[in-house]
């Protein structure tokens, strides 16, 4: 029986324990945590989005970073077997608006205990406040050496003297049937932060990324990733809120938006992306779905450059101008200040006012024509200098990590270190918001833990 150890009891280490344990292997789950699911609990504003019910066939356009290397993973574990899979746990789920599923309870919390109760069932031995500090490994011979050594191995047993020619033939025969990998080195256990160590036929590193630091995602798996010869790609953190030099931002802080379309452009100008949802100030700047989504597809690119916010996305330039014009005329005793609680919400409408250099105690009749398109304008482009991105205490997940072309897509094992497999967010994977990051996490962890007991 194979001995697979999976380093993290988050989404994609408890799913990579019950895939490894569902093929009969014998697993012991490794969280530095004091319990399982920390990250998991606080996901969906602690409602835990667990995937969208979208069709299988529109999930890769979801996935950000690297989407042809998760269609192995999704073809094995779909986003609807995924729900399968928890209802078989008993897990009760529903799908609400934007086809997310969430558990009936509400409680994220009900989802880890599923995933706990599983690997229950499956005698997974779950080891909590065990840190892994390093993987150990053992060098392999290069193909090379393996190709010499048979070849050598294979005259002598001819009673062959000569060594030649004869040798590079079949040195030769053998490195073509024999040196099918890249390997230089095998995993064979890891070592815990006390000196224990622990030895093992298979390791699945599913540590997460930067996120949420205090879930325990502090790199961990990077580091472990690296000292095998892995590449780590640069990191940003991902579906996060972004920083604006604008004050007004704080005075609006708590001010939701809904049906406004947003364009963000970059430093120089350029179009990144553009969306049309909801859209939230904060104290430091602005986040809401558009935003998220936004980072998850520009990242870094977004700082220096702009938010440009349309408020009245469904109107036509004309459509709006008439709108004004009727607003106008309606109300002309009353004061700008009071009237253009009518067009948007009045804290956000005195501040379209400013900028559209109109004073706030201005009668609506005085208004004049250019007035009226400075007013439109700034209701079609309200403009906000973005200074950055949030940071990884709030981000939803990391983007970048171990470089995909370094990692079998068809068994999420290492292309270098043999008996080493990945999962979830410390791979170079991300998705936009609703449960699509979560499903590679269940998809990535079962494939690693059924192909780390059972590959050869």
């Amino acid at each position: 029986m194979k001995h697979v150890i999976v380093i993290g009891g988050g989404a994609a280490g408890m799913m990579a324990a019950i895939g490894a344990a569902g093929e009969g292997a014998r697993v012991t789950l490794l969280e530095k945590n004091e319990k399982l699911g920390k990250k998991i609990y606080i996901t969906g504003k602690g409602r835990c989005n667990l995937t969208n019910a979208c069709d299988v066939s529109e999930f890769p356009e979801h996935v950000v970073s690297n989407p042809r290397f998760f269609l192995s993973a999704l073809n094995g574990l779909t986003n609807t077997e995924t729900v399968g899979l928890f209802e078989s746990f008993g897990l009760r789920t529903k799908t609400e608006r934007g086809k997310r599923v969430f558990p009936v309870s509400d409680k994220s919390s009900d989802v880890i205990r599923a995933l706990e109760n599983e690997c229950r069932r499956l005698g997974v031995s779950v080891h909590l406040h065990a840190e892994v500090r390093e993987l150990l490994t053992e060098k392999l011979p290069s193909a090379a050496e393996s190709a010499s050594g048979d070849a050598v191995a294979e005259d002598k047993a001819a009673g062959s003297e000569a060594v030649g020619n004869d040798v590079a033939v079949s040195a030769a025969k053998a490195k073509k049937t024999k040196a099918k990998t890249e390997y230089t080195t095998r995993v064979t256990g890891v070592v815990l932060s006390d000196g224990t160590k622990l030895a093992a036929d298979a390791v699945v590193v599913a540590t997460g990324g930067l996120s949420y630091p205090s879930t325990g995602s502090t790199g961990d798996g990077y580091r472990m990733a690296k000292a095998c010869g892995h590449t780590v790609t640069k990191l940003y953190p991902s579906l996060v809120s972004l920083t604006a030099e604008d004050t007004c931002c704080a005075e609006l802080a708590g001010l939701s938006l809904r049906n406004v379309g947003v364009r963000f452009f970059g430093a120089d100008g350029k179009l990144l992306t553009e969306d049309f949802g909801e859209l939230l100030f904060t104290h430091k700047g602005i986040s809401g779905p558009t935003v998220l989504t936004a980072t998850a597809v520009a990242g870094s690119a977004l700082e220096g450059g702009t938010a440009v916010i349309d408020l009245k996305k469904g109107l036509t330039d004309e459509q709006l101008d008439a709108r004004l014009v009727r607003e106008l005329e309606a109300g002309h005793a009353k004061q700008m200040g009071n009237l253009v609680g009518v067009l948007v919400p009045s804290a956000l409408g005195i501040e379209i006012l400013r900028r559209a250099g109109i004073s706030a105690e201005c009668k609506a009749g005085s208004v004049t024509k250019e007035q009226r398109q400075r007013l439109a304008k700034e209701l079609r482009s309200m403009t906000l200098r973005i200074t950055g991105l949030g940071g990884y205490n709030e981000a939803v997940v990391t983007k970048g990590g171990i470089l995909t072309k370094e990692v079998n897509p068809s068994t999420m094992e290492s292309r270098l270190a043999k008996g080493l497999f990945f999962a979830g967010e410390v791979l170079d994977l991300d998705a936009t918001t609703g449960g699509f990051n979560l499903q590679i996490a269940w998809s990535t962890g079962m494939l690693a833990g059924r192909k780390a007991a059972s590959e050869e």
